[in-house]
C-alpha cells in the first residue's frame, strides 16, 4: 500500500508504537515527539489512546510511554494459529529444486518421528517414508537431529522406553555411541543417516524450533548413497542448517541476524 492511502492517525501510531517498542526502559512524550517529528500535543492523544487499548502503558514511576501487554496476547494467538507445515512448505520446495531430492519434515511425537510432509523430488528413490508414518528416532538423521537437543535424561528414558532395534548393519544400537554421536551433531548443526535405517539410503537432517526455543521438528534430505557422498554431503550441511533456521524463524525463534538472508 503506497503511504498516500494510509490513515495518517493510524500510520501515526503505529510509528509510536515502533519507536517504544525499540527502547526496553520506554519514552516520554517530548523524546517521541522529538524523534518522529510530531507536536507534543498529537503524541500525547494517541498514546491516550493506545493506552486505553492495552498497546501501551505508562510507567507510574517514570511517566515513560512503554509496550503493553495486549502485544503479548496478541503474539501469543499468532504463535498458536502458525501452521508448521504451512509455514515449512515454500523452504521444503527450495530444497527440493536445489536437490531433486526427497524431502522430508517430521515432529516429534511420544519418543518417534511423525512425518508430516514429503516432496518427492526428480530423481526416483523408493523408501519406506509416507506421510503419517512414525519411524525411529535412534536410527534415522530427522529423529538424530531433534534428539540431539533434549536434555540428555530425556534421550536416555526414550531409548529405554523404544530400545535400538537393528535396522541394518549401520545402525548405533549402544546408548554410549549414540550419545557420543548426538554431541557431534550439536556441535556441527546437523544430523545424518548413513544407511542406518535403510541400506542404499543416506539421509541429512537440521532440527527446527519453536519460538520458545523447543526442538519440535525436522527437515531432512534423503538420496542414494551413490550420490550423497561425502564431499554433497558437506555441501548440504550450512544449507539444512539454513533451512532449520529459516523454518524456525517462521514459528517465532530467533534466528541470529548473520544467518539470515
Amino acid at each position: 500500500m503506497q503511504r498516500d492511502n494510509m490513515v495518517k492517525s493510524v500510520s501515526r501510531a503505529l510509528d509510536i508504537v515502533a519507536l517504544v517498542g525499540m527502547k526496553k526502559g520506554g519514552l516520554g512524550v517530548t523524546e517521541i515527539a522529538n524523534q518522529i517529528d510530531i507536536n507534543k500535543s498529537s503524541v500525547f492523544r494517541t498514546l491516550s489512546t493506545l493506552v486505553q487499548y492495552g498497546y501501551i502503558e505508562q510507567d507510574t514511576e517514570t511517566g515513560k510511554y512503554k509496550l503493553g501487554l495486549k502485544f503479548l496476547d496478541i503474539s501469543s494467538k499468532l504463535l498458536e494459529s502458525i501452521d508448521l507445515r504451512t509455514e515449512a512448505k515454500p523452504f521444503l520446495q527450495e530444497l527440493e529444486n536445489m536437490t531433486n531430492e526427497v524431502i522430508h519434515l517430521v515432529v516429534f511425537d511420544q519418543g518417534e518421528v511423525v512425518y508430516i510432509e514429503k516432496l518427492e523430488g526428480n530423481e526416483t528413490l523408493r523408501t519406506h517414508s509416507k506421510v503419517g508414518k512414525r519411524a525411529p528416532m535412534h536410527c534415522t538423521s530427522v529423529g538424530k537431529a531433534i534428539l540431539s537437543h533434549l536434555p540428555e535424561s530425556d534421550v536416555v528414558a526414550i531409548l529405554d522406553r523404544k530400545g535400538m532395534p537393528y535396522h541394518t548393519d549401520h545402525t548405533i544400537t549402544t546408548a554410549e555411541a549414540f550419545l557420543q554421536e548426538l554431541k557431534q551433531i550439536r556441535q556441527r548443526g546437523y544430523a545424518l543417516d548413513l544407511e542406518e535405517n535403510e541400506y542404499g539410503i543416506t539421509c541429512i537432517a537440521a532440527p527446527v524450533f519453536d519460538h520458545i526455543g523447543n526442538v519440535v521438528a525436522a527437515v531432512s534430505i534423503s538420496g542414494p548413497t551413490t550420490r550423497m557422498t561425502t564431499e554433497r554431503l558437506n555441501q548440504l550441511g550450512p544449507i539444512m542448517i539454513q533451512t532449520g533456521q529459516k523454518i524456525s524463524a517462521r514459528l517465532g525463534y530467533p534466528v541470529p541476524i548473520n544467518s539470515e538472508n
